[in-house]
């Protein structure tokens, strides 16, 4: 059994799910899940609904509506059923803001952003049967349990386990969404953005697969984003543990719980890109040197350093850090970097406009709390002085953090 996973780049429009056809029909693998993202931007365009939605505002389903049924159009006659099926769903977003809000942010947004990898799915596999890959559709929602921690639940492996073992069962190809599970009460879940990897490292993890497959726009892994550094270039080769640090910094081309269920079973994964599908890519497994050798770059915008001190002047001791902690543990926000003195503790964070302001409410109650906004955060794996010196050129350095093996900068 193999799994491949295919981003919301690699669906984004009619020929790109027509390439999917392609792919899969000179692969010519039959025992495969096929694990699919929601379609291009569909995801922010729904979250831009649930922000709508949450403050009140006019919410309007039109853009969303269109860029599916432009899909549609051009794969299929407008008789077959998939737009039935399409609408129907459109119907459960419809329903789901009839009425004022009755819950958080975070389990309304779960409710409404997880239609959109049903309604890629649903597109995708009509689409498929319709050109002789057989498929059996599955809902993630009735494989993949989680806990009620909305945007980025944690999975219940007993269950998980045992539904993916109940469902898959046979040989042929299934095909799923990734980014989404299910509470116990039947509520709607997501993983956290690009959480479509974790999904497929999850059902590898459960089926013993022989190897992950993960489809990008891009050759392979790169040691730099090539949005932001010219000189990218492709990894041919990395093992777990350095994959796994990697994600951990925030390098983009791997979700970073996506590597540790891998590397349990010892389950290689290919990253490929989905328009190049002859190229090699690159393959992550135990116990191998990285190939070529060289320095990764990874750049997180949008940062904001929070500098924590005491109201009384007193020492940051352990009983502040352990409330502080829980206090983010508690919002849910992720720590990029942090770094701590006698008097302070600067954290430095994704600038979430749903998450930092509350943080820093509760903080500012029992701390003095200033904030730096519109920061960015690199970090170097394997750097050397010539590397520092051309990322940081004449910018002006907020804060750095420095290892053997990693230096983080803030400017």
């Amino acid at each position: 059994m193999k799994i491949y996973k295919f981003g919301g780049a690699s669906v984004k429009d009619a020929d790109g799910i027509k390439n999917i056809s392609k792919i899969l029909k000179s692969d010519n693998t039959q025992d495969i899940v096929i694990v699919i993202s929601a379609m291009g931007k569909t995801t922010n365009m729904l979250e831009s609904v649930v922000n709508d939605y949450t403050s009140a505002q006019t919410v309007s389903l039109d853009e969303v509506k269109s860029y599916h049924f432009e899909i549609l159009d051009q794969l299929f006659e407008k008789s077959h059923s998939i737009y039935d099926t399409v609408s129907n769903l459109f119907v459960e977003i419809e329903w789901a803001i009839e009425d004022s809000p009755t819950s958080t942010y975070g389990f309304e947004y779960d409710q409404i952003v997880s239609v959109g990898e049903l309604l890629s799915t649903s597109i995708i596999s009509a689409y498929l049967n319709q050109e002789g890959v057989v498929n059996n559709w599955l809902d993630a929602r009735d494989l993949i349990r989680t806990d009620n921690t909305h945007r980025n639940a944690r999975i219940d492996w007993k269950e998980t386990l045992y539904n993916i073992e109940q469902n898959i069962n046979t040989n042929g190809r299934f095909l799923t969404q990734g980014f989404i599970g299910c509470t116990s009460e039947n509520f709607s879940t997501t993983l956290g953005r690009e959480g479509s990897d974790f999904s497929a490292a999850i059902f590898a993890y459960a089926l013993n697969a022989e190897e992950v497959v993960i489809w990008k726009d891009v050759e392979g892994v790169l040691n730099a984003d090539p949005r932001f550094f010219e000189d990218a270039k492709l990894l041919n080769q990395l093992s777990f543990s350095e994959a796994i640090e990697l994600a951990y910094y925030g390098a983009k081309v791997i979700h970073p719980k996506t590597i540790q269920p891998l590397k349990e079973k010892k389950i290689p994964l290919r990253v490929k890109s989905f328009l190049s599908p002859q190229q090699a890519g690159t393959t992550i497994s135990e116990n191998v040197e990285m190939i070529p050798f060289l320095p990764s770059f990874i750049l997180k915008q949008n940062q904001i350093l929070l500098n924590i001190s005491a109201t009384d002047l007193s020492f940051i001791v352990e009983d502040h850090l352990s409330f502080i902690f829980s206090v983010f543990s508690k919002i849910g926000v992720a720590i990029n970097m942090m770094q701590n003195s006698a008097v302070s503790f600067s954290v430095c964070v994704d600038n979430d406009i749903q998450k930092v302001p509350g943080l820093i409410k509760i903080l500012n109650e029992h701390f003095k709390v200033v904030s730096q906004e519109s920061l960015s955060l690199c970090t170097i794996r394997h750097y050397n002085k010539e590397d520092i010196k051309k990322v940081i050129g004449s910018k002006t350095v907020v804060l750095e953090q420095k290892t053997k093996q990693t230096i983080q900068v803030i400017y």
